[in-house]
């Protein structure tokens, strides 16, 4: 191993099973090694660098604004955010964007406004949000709290009180769930860590009735699914049901961190000055990456694109399921996230593929995550599902 590894060996915190290797390069689908070798990145920073490695468009937005403006605080308006706020709400439902760092940043942000926006209309008391098992949503207490997952739970609980989980795709659980108390439902419409899960969209409606029928705030957590992930920019306008807040992070920023909560004005304007705030939310640089970002998402023919690649991907693993039936169990996804569910470790799986050079993600315990870029070339892949029909093979034989 080099000496980027070693050193962080020695002195980074150990929160992470990372694998043997130092990045010191990207371009496109493709990443190169301290060592000056060639990886096909089907992670992309784990639905990060949706435009791939570096992309030029944003590379030269970061560029020029930070010759510009590097940083002002929240006390002051910027341009590049008011743009980007600005895209987001006339292509989605939202009426207003609160801006922050991360994903998980985002959820709090949906904790708090829903809490807020019940307690105004309706008094303290009325404070519990329901999320499905199964689900992530991040590793601060509250998004911590409303993950769905007790593994990421060990050693941090007491969590945050008011939180009740519900199985996905049971809309019975979730009646029975509902009580005086309840002010939001939380949820993925693809569950992404935790195995890519789609939530049905029959499902979802009737989420979607229930949240208007008591007055609940329902929150679409897209930050790893929205931006394009699922050919669509946002997860929700495939499903055709509107959440009444969303999370996105991961991609908005091309390779930078920001976060951002959407809201209708209704919910949103609980969220009044001093009652939550971010330093570093919507800073120009990262918004400016954000509006080059957005800008490509919109483009002509882009989301087409990514239907089509979607569409190559997804019947390319259902080959590998069939050739494969005692090794594949499953094939789960849209667009350009898919879950390959095994019947064996799927670490396993990508430390064979690592071996090639091709970088995957487990989701779980036996599901590999295949998360390429959106601007993939169709080559890629085929090379990718061929190396996986590889090691499959080896592996059966």
């Amino acid at each position: 191993m080099g000496i980027i590894v070693d050193r962080g060996e020695i002195y980074v915190a150990r929160t992470y099973q990372r694998f043997p290797v130092a990045f010191v390069r990207g371009q496109g689908s493709r990443l190169w090694d301290e060592e000056g070798r060639e990886y096909l990145d089907f992670v992309s920073g784990i639905a990060v660098c949706a435009l791939g490695h570096c992309p030029e468009v944003v590379v030269e937005a970061i560029k020029d604004q930070a010759q510009r403006l590097l940083h002002t605080s929240n006390l002051y308006w910027t341009a590049p955010q008011t743009e980007v706020a600005q895209i987001l709400c006339e292509n989605s439902f939202a009426d207003r964007v609160f801006f922050v760092n991360s994903g998980a940043e985002a959820v709090e942000a949906a904790f708090k406004c829903a809490r807020r926006y019940s307690y105004q209309k309706y008094g303290p008391g009325r404070h519990e949000i329901i999320a499905l098992w199964h689900s992530f949503h991040g590793r601060t207490m509250g998004a911590l709290s409303l993950t769905g997952q007790r593994k990421y739970w060990e050693g941090f609980e007491p969590l945050v009180p008011g939180v009740k989980h519900v199985p996905p795709e049971d809309i019975s659980a979730l009646t029975e769930a509902i009580g005086p108390a309840t002010c939001a439902v939380i949820l993925e419409p693809i569950q992404g860590e935790g195995g890519v899960r789609p939530l049905s969209a029959d499902y979802l409606l009737e989420v979607r009735r229930l949240c208007d029928e008591h007055d609940l705030v329902l929150i679409f957590d897209e930050i790893q699914v929205g931006l394009g992930r699922t050919g669509h920019l946002f997860a929700y306008q495939g499903l055709g049901i509107e959440p009444d807040l969303l999370t996105l992070a991961k991609a908005l920023g091309g390779g930078l961190p920001i976060g951002a909560l959407l809201g209708r004005e209704r919910v949103m304007s609980a969220l009044v000055p001093g009652s939550h705030a971010s330093t570093f939310g919507g800073n120009p640089v990262a918004c400016a990456a954000a509006k080059a970002v957005l800008e490509t998402l919109l483009g002509p023919d882009f989301l087409d694109e990514v239907r089509l690649k979607g569409a190559q991907l997804a019947k390319a693993l259902e080959r590998l399921r069939r050739d494969f039936p005692e090794l594949v169990l499953d094939v789960r996804g849209r667009g350009l996230i898919w879950g390959l569910e095994l019947s064996f470790p799927a670490k396993e799986l990508a430390d064979r593929l690592f071996e090639r050079r091709i970088l995957t993600v487990p989701a779980g315990e036996k599901v590999l995550r295949f998360l390429p870029p959106l601007t993939v070339a169709y080559r890629e892949i085929d090379a990718v599902v061929a190396a996986v029909k590889e090691v499959l093979g080896e592996r059966g034989s």
